[in-house]
């Protein structure tokens, strides 16, 4: 079982690539009611639309996982 403030931080990064264009104040407001600070509320945006952005350009671009043999 996750941490309340664990919790959040996964559903901020749930929201925030399953439907980024319902993002709203209070999804960062949430996750300063645990604790977290501007930077860390920062990082867990970045990281996500981080990876958002590589696996688009993967898909874009017809990249294969390799597979292990």
């Amino acid at each position: 079982m996750l941490s309340g403030a664990d919790q959040a931080l996964v559903d901020y990064a749930l929201k925030l690539t399953h439907d980024p264009g319902a993002m709203t104040c209070a999804d960062t407001e949430a996750l300063r009611a645990h604790g977290f600070d501007d930077r860390a509320i920062h990082d867990a945006c970045a990281v996500t639309a981080y990876f958002a952005f590589v696996n688009r350009i993967a898909d874009g671009l017809g990249v294969e996982l390799e597979s292990e043999a």
